[in-house]
């Protein structure tokens, strides 16, 4: 592959893996417009839990549906929808003057949310030399990251530097527009991937795109490779449901939902959700709340590069079990950090809790469940098995988030941490007895010897 083409074909996926940082910007603009929403529509608990959680059914629901819409008009279409559902979501909910209104605008970010998440790694791999794969689909979940930290720094200035209180909350959510626009023309030069063009018989549409990435000597190989891959395919039928449930796959199965539940049932979606209503909760003042949020995603960022670079190295076991314990560790420092009178010493506490627990998840449960459920899981029913475990975390992630407000009035801030921090340690003890190192190994040699094993 010559400079030119490899360069070519890294910017197109770079250009597809920023829908991560859109995604990951508009998820996040929401978490400083809470208090303000809470105060406008005087919500009560459980409306303010259904204001911040309505994005997740959505994305959920999208997540059932993307991947065949996705087949059948394409990745690239698919995406430039995701990226339109952005911009009517921000501008909807900039100009809504009522409860309902919010709800439909946060409901049509969720469903863009869900597009993204199955539509751009999808892409990214089926455009991505070989070499390049594992590093290329990594970006992506890097780019969630960075969109969260941008969307922190930008309620911050908004907070910092508004003038009108009230209207806060709007340029937060309205500024989600401003990055959606251009993407969507981004997106206009960006060619379908050429599997999808393959699937659809485009044949000489697959090869050009092929031969403008790789050259024409390589086009004609990877085209080959993709007819068969495809004839082999047409030959088998598509893995039902019921096949999840056999006996042989019990133990994958049961490690995947308990991971899954795991990382939801810690902490991480009310964390990054109430972030700046939690630091005000711990007596920082308005400000400081939501520059506290920003060190949140800062962290998120370093720890998620950091992740990167040690998962193939450490392996996926033990990060899993010591991010476990730091999740632990800091959520009963919290917990703590909010029984303190001091009002200083308590802010002091509760933030040294909530960046040691996001550095913790990000190097380990963040990353590593997404890593791990694609490597357990047999050949065969790989995507309809990650698709299931995938719908039960984003299940927990909407009970978990719209219980927190609750949680934080009935229990108390000190008692909700404490829970997630014992949830958290007990995971210790399951990761370490069910868990399999999965590092250096095949996919078939995990197969043969976990579903043997179950």
């Amino acid at each position: 592959m010559t400079q030119v083409r490899r360069h070519r074909a890294i910017g197109t996926i770079l250009v597809v893996a920023l829908s991560g940082f859109l995604m990951g910007f508009d998820g996040s603009l929401f978490t400083g417009a809470v208090g303000f929403i809470e105060a406008e529509f005087g919500l009560n608990s459980f409306e303010l839990g259904w204001a911040v959680t309505s994005m997740a059914v959505a994305s959920t629901v999208s997540i059932f549906i993307s991947g065949p819409l996705a087949d059948r008009f394409g990745r690239r279409t698919l995406l430039r929808l995701a990226t339109c559902m952005f911009a009517a979501s921000a501008l909807l909910a900039a100009l809504s003057e009522n409860f309902a209104t919010l709800i439909v605008a946060r409901l049509l970010g969720g469903f863009g949310v869900g597009a993204v998440l199955i539509t751009a790694p999808m892409y990214i791999a089926e455009i991505s030399p070989s070499a390049w794969r594992g590093r290329m689909v990594s970006f992506n979940q890097l780019f969630i990251v960075l969109g969260a930290l941008t969307a922190f720094l930008s309620n911050y200035f908004i907070v910092r530097f508004g003038s009108a209180a009230d209207w806060n909350w709007r340029w937060m959510l309205g500024i989600g527009l401003i990055p959606a626009v251009p993407y969507f023309f981004a997106l206009l030069v960006v060619p379908e991937s050429p599997r999808w063009l393959a699937m659809h018989n485009q044949l000489p549409a697959a090869r050009r795109v092929l031969a403008r990435l790789a050259g024409t000597e390589r086009a004609d190989r990877e085209l080959e490779a993709v007819l068969e891959s495809l004839e082999h395919e047409a030959t088998r039928s598509k893995p039902a449901l019921v096949e999840i449930l056999n006996p042989a796959l019990r133990g994958v199965l049961i490690i995947g939902l308990l991971v899954g539940v795991l990382q939801q049932i810690t902490g991480i979606s009310s964390v990054l959700s109430y972030a700046v209503v939690i630091f005000e909760r711990a007596g920082a003042g308005a400000n400081a709340s939501f520059m506290q949020t920003v060190f949140v995603g800062l962290v998120n960022v370093v720890f998620t590069v950091l992740a990167l670079l040690l998962i193939d190295r450490v392996g996926r076991r033990p990060l899993l079990m010591f991010g476990c314990f730091g999740i632990g560790a800091f959520m009963l420092l919290a917990s703590y950090g909010f029984q303190v009178e001091d009002e200083g010493r308590s802010s002091s506490l509760v933030l040294i809790g909530m960046l040691g627990f996001v550095a913790s998840f990000a190097f380990s449960l963040g990353p590593g469940m997404w890593v791990l459920f694609s490597e357990i899981f047999p050949n065969r029913i790989r995507g309809l098995a990650i698709s299931c475990v995938g719908v039960v975390n984003s299940t927990v992630c909407v009970i978990v988030q719209f219980l927190f407000p609750w949680e934080m009035q009935t229990l108390g801030a000190s008692h909700t941490f404490l829970i997630y921090g014992v949830f958290a340690l007990a995971g210790i003890a399951f990761l370490w007895r069910l868990v399999p190192e999965t590092r250096g190994r095949s996919l078939e040699e995990l197969e043969a010897s976990l579903v043997r094993r179950a």
